[in-house]
């Protein structure tokens, strides 16, 4: 131990070893465990310096054993026999290594979710990593709060059955069921039970970030706007499968020209594309040539053929002009930016278009910094 000699004085020894004073000893006991977390140690050293700690460790004084567990909460110096003492103390001393210490098995961390202290189950749910077994016991064993706090952790490994448990257990929870809805990500049947759970707010987050059926989105964009109406366009951005979302929304005669004009303008083009290809009965490959490559004339057959509305033709090869000419600049045609220049340029225009759907672009001009506004916790995230 020649290494922590070095860096501690005689009277850091004479403290650690002999002071009755119970803030001496926590200080010395400090500064010689930052002192080991610090230096390479061969393996000799390192079963000296796992003694200190064990006697650290039987330190009568809650103080002291606070220090060593504070100070080395992160460190693989403390052994798994150590941890599992340690997280058997009282909280000041347990919580540090029960959030933190990599030395637990995921065996130990279940044992401490089942032992059912809801302080110590929060502290296993917020750990950097939590595996799906270790969730899986949260999600059966933990308190609320444990539970929300595993919701909120996006580090961690919560399966389908375990999301389902959840919402079984807690869905009548506001904040639990808010923080299930901004995880980054979340499986179609548990966005879909949350979406009748959610307050208004938390609502508008799931259906503009998660997939929803376009059963489900059809039934929420009838919704009167206070119910927090689901828009098709954004939705269309997050389903697993577009041309499956577009043949259901024509199925259900939800396919409009108002919706496919206002996906347009807002630089939707593949939903355009494969909508045009749904309407007219054709291939998408087919569709995209004639919108893109097939000349002056290939966008007004197949408009034409998938019968839109002759007198909103215009409005259309506004839009897809436009969209042309911002890809000729060089613009990513695949994020938020490009929508709204894109939406910006269709509307300096002056399109023929329906006064509600140039109502509503109008409103999405602005959508972007509202959207900052209203999920704060998204865009920490």
């Amino acid at each position: 131990m020649t290494a922590y000699r070095a860096r501690l004085t005689e009277i850091d020894i004479r403290r650690l070893i002999k002071a009755d004073d119970e803030d001496e000893r926590a200080a010395a006991a400090h500064k010689l465990c930052r002192s080991m977390d610090k230096v390479d140690l061969s393996d000799d050293d390192r079963e000296a310096a796992q003694k200190i700690l064990r006697v650290l460790a039987g330190d009568a004084a809650e103080l002291v054993r606070r220090a060593m567990a504070v100070t080395l909460k992160c460190s693989d110096l403390i052994p798994r026999d150590l941890a599992r003492k340690l997280a058997a103390d009282v909280d000041t001393v347990a919580l540090p290594i029960i959030g933190f210490s990599p030395s637990f098995s995921d065996g130990d961390l279940i044992e401490i979710v089942q032992a059912g202290s809801a302080a110590r189950q929060i502290a296993v749910a917020a750990r950097a990593r939590v595996s799906r077994d270790v969730a899986e016991a949260l999600t059966v064993d933990g308190c609320q709060e444990a539970v929300r706090t595993l919701a909120s952790n996006d580090n961690a490994d919560i399966s389908q059955d375990s999301l389902g448990r959840i919402v079984d257990r807690f869905g009548d929870a506001p904040e639990v069921v808010a923080a299930m809805a901004y995880r980054q990500v979340l499986p179609i049947h548990v966005t879909e039970r949350l979406v009748n759970l959610a307050s208004e707010m938390v609502r508008e987050h799931l259906i503009s970030r998660h997939a929803v059926t376009p059963e489900t989105a059809i039934m929420l964009a009838g919704y009167a706007r206070e119910r927090a109406t689901v828009d098709l366009i954004d939705q269309a951005t997050v389903t697993p499968d577009l041309p499956v979302f577009v043949a259901q929304l024509n199925a259900r005669k939800a396919l409009s020209a108002s919706l496919l004009l206002r996906a347009l303008a807002r630089g939707q083009m593949s939903l355009f594309e494969h909508a045009l290809a749904e309407l007219a009965g054709t291939p998408h490959q087919r569709a995209w040539l004639m919108v893109h490559d097939a000349g002056p004339l290939g966008l007004k057959a197949i408009y034409d053929r998938a019968g839109l509305p002759p007198r909103l033709f215009q409005a259309f090869r506004a839009g897809v002009d436009t969209w042309r000419q911002l890809q000729a600049e060089g613009a990513d045609t695949s994020g938020e930016m490009f929508r709204q220049t894109m939406l910006e340029r269709f509307l300096t225009q002056r399109p023929n278009a329906p006064r509600e759907d140039l109502a509503y672009l109008m409103e999405r001009l602005d959508q972007p910094a509202e959207a900052q506004n209203r999920y704060p916790a998204a865009n920490a995230a």
